[in-house]
């Protein structure tokens, strides 16, 4: 197994003016070759400090990643810190240098000196084309050990990475020709349960291999297998992903790129059902986020914000007696604004959402209580009541997260 470690260079990264995306990038990348990645490292422009971070990776890594720092200014020193390191010359690749000249050409502007220390690459490395920038990658080995230099802008760095790096560290990963990955997408359980009910897998793992992940709410398994064909790749994934389903598969919505909202609208109209949906603490943010997805207008007719009593009452027609004595952050009001939402728009399902998203008391109810009702067809409602304990807007996404994988549920029964 190959271990990583990721160095990002750049003082605009310590001093919190840009986030680190560039780690996450890679180091997604490299969990799909099955590569460890056991350390990211932040360092600004400063050339001891870079030359200090490069010792201690190479105590406790075979691969160190470089980004940021190819350019033309003086504070970027990546590549002659890394040359006077490896005690290996710089010297200037004429493509590279080529394609710079031509740029300013095509822009008729005058091509200052700086600019030329940008086609300066590691003497003996294999240089990567940029073609979304100026600045050249680098691969270069030493002592058993691979150094792989990329420019910073993530536009320049991912299809870099992605089409020239990646490639070559598939390679050498173990020469096989298939490399392949199945992500798995789970909500409602958290990531410590689901790790649990299939930790056997996880300590078995070998090939494929199985890397957990958890986002706000949402937990992802990713399984890669490496195999000398596209067929066997896919048995070796297909018999994981049966493992873990057997423990877990209530729990899963999709695969790959899907996301909540995308599974849900997704179903929706391959059943060519319409919704409509009436909102309190979530102000419109359900239907917002279904008309992220193209051709959602086939199904979301609308939908209305009731955030008051008064609203509840006079705009959506929620009987007052409903409101006085059950309160409205209540099963029986998300109900009845569910029933009376699909009728007002004459859909085929309504979605009601009612809660204390915070950071005070509502209704009585404590921050963090959200009823959701759904109601299909003629069918009599149904109800989920959700205790957060997220802050305000956490909690209002949450809620809508929730709401989609309740319909995800109910449309995936329908035949």
């Amino acid at each position: 197994m190959m271990n990583a470690e990721i160095i990002a260079v750049g003082s605009e990264l310590l001093l919190g003016q840009i986030a680190n995306t560039n780690a996450k990038f890679i180091s997604n990348q490299l969990a799909e070759l099955g590569v460890n990645v056991y350390y990211h490292t932040v360092v600004g422009d400063n050339g001891i400090r870079l030359d200090q971070a490069i010792t201690i990776a190479e105590s406790r890594a075979d691969l160190i990643i470089f980004s940021g720092g190819l350019g033309p200014t003086k504070d970027d020193l990546t590549k002659e810190t890394i040359a006077k390191h490896l005690s290996v010359e710089l010297m200037y690749n004429q493509a590279a240098l080529h394609s710079i000249e031509a740029f300013f050409n095509r822009l008729n502007r005058p091509m200052t000196e700086n600019n030329r220390k940008q086609a300066l690459v590691l003497n003996g490395s294999k240089v990567l084309v940029n073609h979304h920038g100026m600045a050249p990658g680098m691969i270069y080995e030493q002592e058993g050990r691979t150094y792989i230099l990329l420019p910073g802008p993530p536009k320049e760095l991912e299809p870099m990475f992605q089409f020239e790096a990646k490639p070559f560290l598939a390679k050498k990963v173990g020469g096989y020709e298939t490399i392949k990955s199945l992500v798995l997408r789970f909500y409602g359980i958290g990531e410590a349960e689901l790790e649990h009910k299939i930790e056997d897998l996880l300590d078995a793992q070998e090939n494929p291999t199985i890397a957990p992940l958890a986002s706000d709410g949402e937990v992802t398994l990713r399984i890669t297998a490496k195999a000398n064909s596209e067929i066997e790749a896919a048995k070796l994934i297909s018999s994981a992903k049966t493992a873990i389903l057997e423990r877990v598969g209530d729990f899963q919505y999709g695969i790959d790129d899907d996301s909540l909202t995308s599974k849900a609208a997704e179903l929706l109209m391959e059943k060519g059902l319409t919704i409509s949906a009436a909102e309190s603490l979530t102000a419109g943010l359900f239907q917002s986020e279904l008309a992220e997805i193209p051709g959602i207008s086939s199904t979301l007719v609308g939908g209305i914000v009731t955030y008051t009593e008064q609203a509840k009452i006079h705009q959506l027609g929620v009987a007052q007696e409903v409101i006085e004595r059950h309160g409205v952050v209540s099963k029986e009001c998300a109900m009845e604004m569910a029933v009376r939402v699909k009728q007002k728009f004459g859909t085929d399902i309504g979605v009601g959402l009612t809660g204390a998203a915070g950071p005070e008391m509502h209704d009585g109810q404590p921050v963090g209580t959200v009823w959701i009702a759904i109601v299909l067809n003629d069918e009599e409602p149904v109800a989920y009541q959700l205790k957060l304990s997220g802050m305000r807007n956490t909690n209002r996404l949450r809620a809508v997260k929730s709401t989609m994988n309740y319909l995800i549920k109910i449309l995936k029964q329908l035949p």
